[in-house]
């Protein structure tokens, strides 16, 4: 993995833990301004982490709500 690639997937994965803890959904724009302010790579490989990670885990969350409404669709009822 690359400098740029490591650098954008701890920075992704530490920005995602503290919107998790703050429910700030917004403080990615945040990084990604003052990483654009220095290194505009950085800025896109950044964003591109958030996306996927972001992109992951509401397809994470709709497989669930799926998998839960199957299982209980097999229940039987009362």
């Amino acid at each position: 993995m690359s400098t740029l690639q490591e650098t954008a997937s701890k920075l992704a994965d530490d920005t995602i833990k503290i919107m998790e803890q703050s429910g700030d959904d917004r403080l990615h724009f945040e990084v990604a301004d003052l990483l654009g302010k220095s290194s505009q790579t950085l800025e896109e490989a950044y964003l591109t982490e958030v996306r996927v990670r972001m992109a992951g885990k509401a397809a994470r969350a709709l497989l669930h709500k799926k998998a839960k409404a199957l299982v209980d669709a097999q229940k039987p009822q009362e």
